[in-house]
């Protein structure tokens, strides 16, 4: 029998109801996990605001309760959802790309059921396995606060080698996660600096050893010079700061989706011999490493979540994040079966 729940639908105005849903069983090559914990995203803003025909989260934690023919994983298992359903064939993921790949048969919680419901349909392909000292809440870091946080970290290191000082604009979820994942990167010592708009998200910042700077305070920011900046507001404001503050031979690491950049390719660009990229997610061969990053440094990862609710508050939970009150915010439920 297909396995059955109840599930949130995302009415749009920040209306969330919930209703019964019947997933299908995995096909060949896929696996059925139930889910433990899905942390949100700034991203589920749109689907909060604007309504989804699909169950959304897509930073997913689960135990493998049925798999394909095809599959090798073993029922039980416990491991973490990638994003991006990538194909495996084509010329990106030939390199290892999978973020860029050219033929994607879905997203998890974007075009096809998420982590907010009681089970999420993947390919084994997608799937991560964790090992048993990580709990599921904890496993959810692996995903954007680690994956594309480090990513991001790894782009600015393709055209800067010698980094002594880092300014982060946006002290949400990924700008947290690039906070903790350069302290863990190039040590205790390196200054960071973090701007944002929220006083609770400065003084949380604040509390990891860093530079707090309110964003409006573009004087100081702009003195800043630092060798790597990096948005993860989305702002286009916030951007075009960071480019100016940039010291010589420096580079901007755009990792929010959001608004735009306007740039002088003399000034900007061409004579301070600056940098701008692009940072999408991360790769799946990433995770590996991020694994042994989390079990080294437990306590410091862990900080990023302030809060875990059960899925029964999820309506409260999107206000309590969006109140820009929260570091991550973690849904959990009980393993279905």
């Amino acid at each position: 029998m297909p396995p059955e729940g109840v599930v949130p639908r995302f009415r749009g105005n920040g209306v969330i109801e919930f209703e019964p849903h019947v997933y299908r069983d995995p096909g060949e090559g896929e696996v059925l996990l139930a889910i433990g914990a899905n942390a949100i995203c700034g991203s589920d803003r749109h689907q909060y605001v604007n309504g989804s025909p699909i169950v959304p989260g897509h930073e997913v934690a689960g135990v493998v309760v049925a798999a394909g023919s095809g599959t090798s994983v073993a029922v039980g298992t416990r491991g973490v959802a990638y994003l991006m359903d990538y194909c495996g064939a084509c010329r990106s993921c030939g390199v290892g790309a999978t973020n860029q790949c050219l033929a994607k048969r879905g997203d998890v919680g974007l075009t096809v059921d998420g982590g907010y419901g009681p089970f999420v349909l993947t390919h084994e392909t997608n799937f991560f396995q964790v090992d048993d000292t990580t709990t599921l809440p904890e496993a959810t870091l692996l995903l954007d606060v680690m994956g594309t946080s480090g990513h991001a970290l790894r782009r600015a290191e393709r055209v800067r080698d010698d980094i002594e000082s880092i300014y982060i604009a946006g002290a949400g979820p990924i700008g947290l996660g690039l906070l903790v994942m350069a302290r863990i990167r190039y040590g205790d010592d390196l200054p960071i600096h973090v701007s944002d708009v929220s006083p609770w998200r400065l003084e949380f910042a604040e509390s990891f050893g860093v530079r707090a700077v309110d964003a409006t305070d573009t004087r100081t920011i702009e003195n800043l010079r630092p060798d790597l900046a990096f948005d993860s507001s989305g702002r286009g404001s916030a951007r075009q700061l960071a480019i100016s503050a940039l010291g010589k031979r420096g580079a901007l690491i755009c990792v929010g989706h959001g608004e735009d950049l306007t740039l002088n390719v003399s000034r900007d660009l061409i004579a301070p011999e600056r940098a701008v990229l692009g940072s999408e997610y991360f790769r799946y061969d990433e995770m590996a490493e991020n694994l042994r990053l989390l079990g080294a440094h437990r306590a410091l990862l862990g900080r990023v979540i302030t809060h875990v609710l059960p899925v029964e508050e999820l309506p409260g939970a999107f206000e309590l994040f969006l109140s820009g009150k929260t570091g991550k915010v973690v849904i959990t439920q009980e393993l279905a079966t």
